[in-house]
């Protein structure tokens, strides 16, 4: 479970005083949640971006453990990185820009938005409700929304706190915005070090932006994971969904949790001949989304 600094809280707000002492594991099983999870050979690093110039400055708005891993790693790709924070002068945000390097900078959360191209909100709910509708215009920018909107119910297990999803509220709020669900996926110490699970992690992505999403998944497969096309922006709730199911082996205390991995099928594409179903709204216009694990097999039986 993450634990996000800066927007409110310091740690993520799921307001249950067992949970909390989950997110304290840097373990990081940072904000999360998923699926699946399998064993298999490392994904490959792809280039984050196909063109030449320079890269767009990502301004990160919080500086907890989600903000602490993705602002290094944005940094080793040669991204500019500039951190939001309630604090700028605090020694904890001044420690994250020392890690990140030279380039970083921090300074208040509504500049550093208005200075990324990019702009990730690494912040809990409900703070995330009071900081994403006060960064100023977002208008062409892409914002990148992680957070799981989610606490606990009396018998412990999570429920959401929004009748749709985090992402699509902050649209809402931002409407001239590129808003893209992503990052949602994953403990931070898999940010950290993809490798660590000893297989690829797969990172779903939301987004009603073709453009936005295509370049948040080459920045997403750069970084050694694995992204994969989630559909629209309202699919974002069932991302945050299984957040909620990730969950579970950890508020249950099992020794052993999850890393989402999607596992490549090449057999239902192979058989659908028939109409059961209509084409879906963007079908002449779908993602060109980095595939990290290999050329597509052969259907089975040929």
């Amino acid at each position: 479970m993450t634990r996000y600094d800066d927007a409110g809280a310091e740690r993520h707000h799921i307001n249950n005083s067992r949970l909390m002492k989950v997110k304290k594991m840097k373990a990081h099983y940072c904000l999360v949640l998923f699926l699946v999870a399998a064993i298999a050979c490392e994904p490959t690093a792809i280039s984050a971006t196909e063109d030449e110039g320079p890269k767009p400055t990502i301004g990160i708005i919080g500086t907890g453990d989600m903000g602490d891993s993705l602002g290094p790693r944005f940094a080793e790709l040669g991204y500019s990185v500039v951190y939001g924070s309630r604090n700028p002068d605090s020694e904890k945000a001044q420690n994250v820009v020392k890690l990140t390097g030279d380039d970083a900078r921090v300074t208040t959360q509504k500049e550093a938005a208005q200075a990324g191209d990019i702009v990730v909100l690494a912040v809990p709910w409900p703070p995330m409700e009071t900081v994403a509708q006060n960064l100023g215009l977002l208008d062409g920018k892409i914002v990148i929304d992680i957070s799981m909107p989610a606490e606990q119910a009396e018998d412990g297990y999570l429920f959401s706190l929004v009748e749709t999803s985090s992402a699509e509220m902050i649209q809402s709020w931002n409407p001239g915005a590129r808003v893209v669900k992503a990052f949602a996926t994953l403990g931070s110490y898999v940010i950290d070090n993809p490798a660590v699970v000893g297989g690829p992690v797969t990172v779903p992505i939301a987004s009603d932006d073709r453009e936005a999403k295509e370049q948040v998944a080459r920045i997403i497969a750069a970084m050694g994971l694995d992204p994969v096309d989630a559909g629209p922006l309202r699919l974002s709730r069932e991302i945050e969904a299984l957040q909620r199911l990730y969950m579970v082996p950890l508020i249950q205390r099992r020794t052993a949790a999850w890393e989402p991995y999607f596992r490549r099928s090449y057999f239902w594409e192979c058989i659908w001949t028939d109409d059961w179903s209509t084409p879906v709204a963007d079908a002449d216009n779908l993602a060109d989304i980095p595939e990290t694990q290999g050329p597509p097999k052969p259907c089975p039986g040929t």
